[in-house]
């Protein structure tokens, strides 16, 4: 199994999902968190899949993404999750790899986003051609920035024309509202695109990702915390990122 579990009673699953894994797949074959937690609760009771194995799933992330995601076991604890979620109870922290450094080292993002097709638009300041269009709003803090270097010795700027290129930042994150890929999205638009993100990087950015070797979305949701549905305690958890551009400063 590909998804780590972090914690696990009557009512949850916790998991660590990694990047590249899809939360739920409609493609034959593909694998996915949701047929492979299916999959361990049908072993764990002694047999193949019932018809009557609950699983709900609370929340996604998106395939290039990594980190927490909760699963509920039965349906009132599905409720519950889904009601924390839709009230804003149910928080999440994420950790983002930038491309330069953000002028401000603590902001608040608000944003109009329409969605077309698997990919969102910011369509901010032009709201009356886009009634549908729904605001989006985080909060970013920076944690650290670091110079790159290129893989022979030359600083990661000499690679693209943008001196922000030998720039790396990493930023916590935290969301106000929970849209399709709201953070890659208000991210890029701000002008930090997010290291190996294919559909919102800038030619910068993906130089970057390209030399550094990032294949994956620099995007990791590190921090959950719900109220357990039957015990109404707080329950918090933490993991540390795979993507060792997270760790890349520790020098």
């Amino acid at each position: 199994m590909r998804c780590k579990i972090i914690f696990e009673d009557e009512e949850l699953l916790v998991i660590h999902k990694p990047a590249g894994l899809a939360t739920q797949s409609a493609k034959v074959g593909q694998g996915d968190v949701v047929s492979e937690l299916k999959g361990y609760l049908a072993k764990k009771s002694g047999g193949s899949p019932r018809k009557d194995l609950y699983l709900g799933i609370v929340h996604r992330l998106d395939q290039p993404v990594e980190g927490l995601l909760v699963f509920a076991k039965t349906q009132r604890a599905a409720a519950a999750l889904t009601k924390q979620l839709q009230k804003g109870t149910l928080h999440k922290t994420y950790l983002a790899a930038i491309c330069g450094i953000p002028e401000s080292s603590q902001k608040e993002l608000t944003d109009s986003l329409v969605k077309d097709g698997n990919i969102v638009r910011v369509v901010t300041g032009q709201e009356k051609n886009y009634p549908e269009a729904k605001e989006a709003r985080l909060a970013y803090r920076l944690l650290r920035s670091f110079s790159v270097t290129g893989p022979e010795g030359t600083q990661a700027e000499n690679a693209g024309s943008e001196k922000q290129a030998a720039e790396v930042s990493v930023l916590e994150v935290q969301l106000m509202t929970g849209r399709f890929h709201q953070i890659r999205a208000q991210l890029s638009h701000a002008g930090f695109p997010i290291l190996g993100d294919q559909k919102y990087g800038s030619e910068a950015s993906q130089r970057l990702s390209e030399m550094l070797g990032v294949r994956n979305v620099a995007l990791c949701a590190e921090s959950l915390e719900i109220v357990h549905p039957l015990t109404k305690k707080k329950m918090t958890w933490n993991v540390p990122a795979e993507n060792k551009i997270f760790q890349a400063d520790a020098n």
